[in-house]
C-alpha cells in the first residue's frame, strides 16, 4: 500500500488543510486589527499575528519529523528489522504487563550498547509505546529522526 492511501496519511493531510484554513483566518483577523485606527488594537492585532507564526512552525516540524519516521520505518522495514512485540499475550490479543516489560527492557539494553544508533532509538519508542509510557516514545522518536537526519 502506498503511502498517499494510508489511513493515517490522509488525517495528517486532512487535519493539515483544516488547521491552514483556521490560521487563515486567525492571520486575517490579526491583519484586520493591525490594520486599526487604535493603539489597543494594533497591539492585539500583533499579539493574534504570533499564533499562525506558531502554528506553521509547529506544522513544518511535525510534518518534517512523520516524513523522517517514515522513512525509517521503510529502511528498517526493507532490512527485515521493524520492531516486533513478541512475547506472551493475553486472551484479547495484546501483550501481557510482562512481556511488554521484557519488550521495553530489551530495547532499553539495545540503546545502551549504541546510543548513536538511530534504530535502536527507533525500537525504544515502540518499547515506550508497548508499556503505555507515549510522552516517552515521542521523545525517543524525535530523538532516533534527529539521529537519522545527521547521518545522512
Amino acid at each position: 500500500m502506498s503511502v498517499m492511501r494510508r489511513p493515517a496519511f490522509l488525517a495528517a493531510v486532512a487535519t493539515t488543510a483544516l488547521l491552514a484554513l483556521l490560521m487563515g483566518f486567525v492571520a486575517n483577523i490579526a491583519l484586520m486589527l493591525l490594520r486599526s485606527p487604535g493603539a489597543v488594537a494594533k497591539l492585539l492585532g500583533a499579539f493574534v499575528l504570533v499564533l499562525p507564526i506558531i502554528a506553521v512552525w509547529f506544522l513544518v516540524n511535525e510534518w518534517r519529523t512523520g516524513i523522517t519516521v517514515q522513512r525509517m520505518a521503510s529502511r528498517l522495514e526493507a532490512e527485515g528489522r521493524l520492531p516486533l512485540h513478541d512475547g506472551e499475550r493475553t486472551t484479547a490479543g495484546r501483550l501481557t504487563d510482562q512481556a511488554k516489560q521484557d519488550v521495553y527492557e530489551v530495547a532499553r539494553t539495545g540503546v545502551e550498547l549504541e546510543p548513536e544508533s538511530w534504530a535502536a532509538w527507533f525500537h525504544l519508542a515502540f518499547a515506550y509505546e508497548a508499556v503505555e509510557e507515549k510522552a516517552e516514545a515521542r521523545r525517543a522518536l524525535r530523538h532516533a529522526a534527529q539521529l537519522f537526519r545527521a547521518q545522512r
